[in-house]
């Protein structure tokens, strides 16, 4: 089986970063892609879809350091779907891309931010999620 995603897009927002309560970091990415196509009539159409996206320990620390809102990056990783209960109890989904991989598009001395450098994340850690885990640690 395959779970592979791959985004080239722009960051809406600076990343988000947090640490879980063993002391890992977590960052948080809003990444927006672009779709253009011509309507029936020949008119440009375009569509943003909107992904959020989860980076784990040393890759967090490089897109909190060298990442901010308007950078073009390289996103490589999986699809992850969670479950989780809201304030009333109701059952919610999440879907997020975990990334593995992630690379500073951004041309240096832009307004965006950094410019280049490409991290990959080492092994991730079991799931927190799988095998009746709470995620408890988690901190969103």
């Amino acid at each position: 089986m395959i779970n592979k995603v791959i985004l080239i897009g722009n960051l809406g927002a600076d990343p988000e970063k947090r640490y879980t309560a063993s002391g890992t970091a977590v960052v948080t990415l809003s990444v927006a892609t672009n779709r253009r196509w011509k309507g029936q009539d020949g008119t440009p159409q375009e569509e943003t879809e909107w992904h959020r996206v989860i980076v784990w320990r040393e890759t967090a620390e490089f897109c909190a350091n060298y990442l901010n809102k308007g950078s073009k990056v390289y996103v490589e990783g999986r699809l992850q779907t969670r479950k989780w209960q809201d304030q009333s109890g109701n059952d919610r989904y999440t879907t997020e891309i975990v990334a593995q991989t992630i690379q500073n598009l951004t041309p240096r001395g832009s307004d965006a931010g950094g410019g280049g450098g490409t991290f990959d994340s080492p092994p991730l850690p079991p799931d927190p999620f799988a095998g009746g885990g709470t995620g408890d640690d988690v901190p969103f």
